[in-house]
């Protein structure tokens, strides 16, 4: 077991375990000291193999100059929390409740506009729905307003599609709103419940929700963004009332880890789902990689290829990156702007999986 060392300030209190002294962990503590020093890195990260730890560590502050980052430490996730919804609509599809071909309004029958409801589940799980996005001037004005998602139908409802359906991918913040109020709708259950007890709990999830923002949870990391001078304040008032659908929960690395063995264990969907869930369908901006539902599926130049989904916004970013065929499963959670986490996630694929083979 590799301890790494502590730094000489408080807010860089430096954790970091490593299971079989891997070749690569020394550098990655390296790393992950120099970013936490200049101020770029501030988070905890985990590395697993075919479900055996290979290294955890946390670096920065989760409350300035009061608790320092551990790897239990809960981190907001942003967009990642776009996996569990994708996970709890694929559940029930595999329970026959409903389908990825049906349109919108099978669902929402009083959906306001007639042609955002004829938009089908599998063009709102891949961001091929036009469904457009929630942020932006009317989201800040009514930020404090927007506390159930039926509130983001009630004030995006009536918009039209940006484009036809189906004819593009533009990633949509709005269209898994739409899918989190489906699962409200077919389950009988708030899109908070159903994932606590349907996918956090059986999971082993127990350091992660969508509480609102007003809510005392422990151990959890004020979001730090810099300002135009590069000084460091809380970016809680620019986020959502409390995690949706389309993300903003928070979680550990620990949690995540936990998340996708449970599903690669198919403990949350069964084989065929799982595998439907995980498989690219349609092309992104990004060259080699494709969306899935939920996910993003990415090939590799070794010929593997890794599965996952990012978030980031304000005094947030997260990764969590799962490579079936090498057993690797990174995650990296920062309270920092992006790329913070982005950033450490590409140093562990380029000097730990890169070298991967098929085993």
């Amino acid at each position: 077991m590799r301890v790494g060392t502590f730094l000489p300030c408080a807010w860089l209190l430096a954790t970091s375990l490593s299971w079989g002294a891997a070749p690569w962990a020394g550098a990655l503590d390296d790393e992950l000291a120099r970013r936490a020093a200049d101020g770029s890195f501030s988070g905890a990260v985990s590395i697993s193999k075919t479900g055996g730890p290979l290294y955890a560590a946390a670096r920065g502050d989760a409350v300035n100059g009061q608790s320092p980052n551990t790897v239990d430490t809960a981190f907001r996730f942003g967009s990642m929390g776009k996996m569990f919804t994708a996970v709890a609509i694929a559940q029930l599809a595999q329970a026959g409740k409903l389908s990825f071909d049906a349109p919108l309004g099978q669902y929402l029958k009083d959906y306001p506009n007639a042609e955002v409801a004829k938009v089908t589940l599998h063009q709102l799980l891949t961001h091929t729905g036009g469904t457009g996005d929630i942020f932006g001037p009317e989201f800040m004005e009514k930020r404090a307003q927007l506390k159930e998602l039926r509130d983001y139908v009630a004030l995006y409802g009536a918009r039209a599609p940006e484009f036809p359906p189906g004819s593009r991918h533009q990633y949509s913040n709005y269209g898994f709103i739409l899918l989190g109020r489906v699962i409200e709708e077919v389950s009988g259950m708030s899109y908070d419940r159903y994932v606590r007890e349907r996918i956090f709990l059986p999971a082993g999830m127990n350091s992660t929700d969508n509480q609102p923002e007003s809510a005392q949870v422990r151990d959890l990391a004020v979001p730090y963004t810099s300002d135009a001078g590069g000084s460091l304040r809380s970016a809680a008032d620019t986020l959502p009332w409390r995690g949706t659908s389309a993300g903003g929960g928070y979680s550990t690395v620990g949690d995540l880890q936990k998340f996708a063995a449970a599903l690669l264990a198919h403990r949350l969907l069964d084989a065929q789902h799982t595998t439907l869930l995980l498989t690219g369908k349609v092309a992104t901006p990004r060259p080699g990689m494709r969306y899935a539902y939920g996910f993003e599926d990415a090939g590799l130049p070794n010929g593997l290829h890794r599965v996952g989904h990012g978030g980031g916004a304000p005094g947030m970013n997260g990764v969590l990156a799962i490579y079936p065929e090498a057993g690797y499963v990174v995650v990296v959670l920062a309270n920092r702007d992006p790329p913070a986490a982005m950033a450490i996630d590409r140093f562990v694929a380029d000097r730990v999986v890169a070298g991967a083979e098929r085993p």
